[in-house]
């Protein structure tokens, strides 16, 4: 039989691994983007305006997520994590739903991505992980490009810890 202290330490491990595990933005990123793709695949159809700037509307199977919040905040309510989709307009990657806050407390849409080592993996089709500067705060992070039917790069997902 486990006696009170035995089973307060074992408790004690158990929650720190699986806060551990939580906090891995790999990982959550992984969730991040399965949730997305059982929505079904992503396609860019037509333009629309988010934030200041006019960018291409990305689907998700029938679901639009340009202005679409749920899938976001869902992460951040699960894992306390930063979650944001991006969408391709030209060279640039565009918030188009993400729970990342401006200085001002407003989401962060209609801003791009950074010109640092998480775009110069993405633009290239590949995956990026480490310490970023997110709308000027510091964060564990990962990013993945998220491809077409025809293998291009339409969009990225983001999901960070806070430093």
């Amino acid at each position: 039989m486990m006696s009170f202290k035995s089973f307060g330490v074992a408790l004690g491990v158990c929650v720190m691994a699986s806060t551990v595990q939580a906090s891995d933005p790999k990982q959550v990123l992984g969730e991040l983007d399965t949730r997305l793709t059982t929505i079904g695949a992503p396609r860019i159809e037509g333009m629309a305006k988010v934030g200041e700037v006019e960018v291409p509307v990305l689907f998700f199977g029938p679901r639009r997520m340009n202005g679409n919040y749920d899938v976001v905040d869902e992460i951040k309510k699960k894992h306390g994590a930063t979650a944001t989709v991006f969408v391709r307009n030209g060279d640039e990657f565009v918030r188009i739903s993400t729970n990342v806050l401006t200085p001002e407390g407003k989401r962060g849409v209609g801003t791009n991505l950074a010109r640092a080592k998480a775009y110069e993996a993405v633009i290239k089709g590949q995956g990026f992980c480490g310490d970023v500067d997110v709308l000027g705060t510091a964060f564990s992070a990962c990013y993945n490009p998220i491809k077409d039917a025809k293998g291009q790069v339409v969009a990225v997902t983001y999901i960070g810890f806070k430093k």
